[in-house]
This record gives structure tokens, C-alpha cells and sequence, in this order.
């Protein structure tokens, strides 16, 4: 992949203040995929007595990943924007781990793109969610 599709979408999870908000980082962006942590953090719990994080903050996670793999495609739009995201979660993240999303962006149309992401926390056998995505792929006219 271009240094520059690498460089866009670094620049797209950067610029999104919820993602600056919820302390997420990118590990590695690569041709139409992504990876994504986001730290545990107790401001983002949504049940005081068990420690889990919302799954609120989950879908995010899971939605901005998946919009850099869009991006990082080789097919790349100027930009995008989440049409629809289904998510499927499976268990609740373990309370204290961070939490990694990793999304491929598997097929694009000329205005649509279709993505699958997967969510874990430290134990890689048993994701926390699954998603499928659909993007808008916003071109240079």
C-alpha cells in the first residue's frame, strides 16, 4: 500500500474526536485493512458492578476501524461514511484489557464498500463481537 493511503487513514482516525476521546490507537493499517486498540478505561463502563465496558464504545471502535479499511483500500475513496454496521456481540469484554478491532474491507462496488471486523480483548480465541459494514465510498469527481 501507498505511504499516502497509510498516511489518509491515520489522518481519518486522528481527526475523529470520539476516537481521540476514546483512547484509540492504530497498530497497523495495510492494503483494505485495519487494527485498532482501544484501552480499558473506566469512564467507558457500562455496568458499575461487573466492570464491562458499553458496548457503545465497542460498535465505535468497530465502525472506526472498519472506515480506516475502507480508506486503506486500493480502491481508496476521498472519503466515507458508515451506511449500515450490524454487529453481533458475543461476550462481554473482560474488565481491565484492552481491546483490539480488526477490519477488512473485502469488496467495493463504485459506491459502496463492504467490510468485516472482529473484536477481541486479550483472549484471541473468543472475539467480543463481530461485524459486518457497509460504507459510502465518496470519489474525486
Amino acid at each position: 500500500m501507498s505511504d499516502d493511503r497509510t498516511r489518509i487513514a491515520r489522518q481519518f482516525i486522528e481527526a475523529i474526536p470520539h476516537s481521540r476521546a476514546l483512547g484509540m490507537r492504530i497498530l497497523r493499517v495495510g492494503e483494505g485493512e485495519a487494527e485498532i486498540e482501544m484501552p480499558y478505561d473506566t469512564r467507558l463502563i457500562g455496568d458499575p458492578e461487573t466492570g464491562v465496558i458499553h458496548g457503545g464504545a465497542v460498535s465505535a471502535l468497530m465502525d472506526t476501524c472498519s472506515g480506516a479499511a475502507v480508506m486503506a483500500h486500493p480502491d481508496a475513496p476521498v472519503a466515507t461514511a458508515t451506511i449500515g454496521l450490524r454487529i453481533d456481540y458475543m461476550r462481554a469484554a473482560t474488565p481491565g484489557e484492552t481491546i483490539r478491532a480488526h477490519a477488512v474491507c473485502h469488496h467495493v462496488t463504485r459506491s459502496v464498500a463492504f467490510v468485516r471486523a472482529t473484536t477481541f480483548d486479550g483472549d484471541e480465541t473468543r472475539p467480543v463481537a463481530t461485524a459486518a459494514g457497509t460504507f459510502t465510498l465518496g470519489r474525486k469527481t
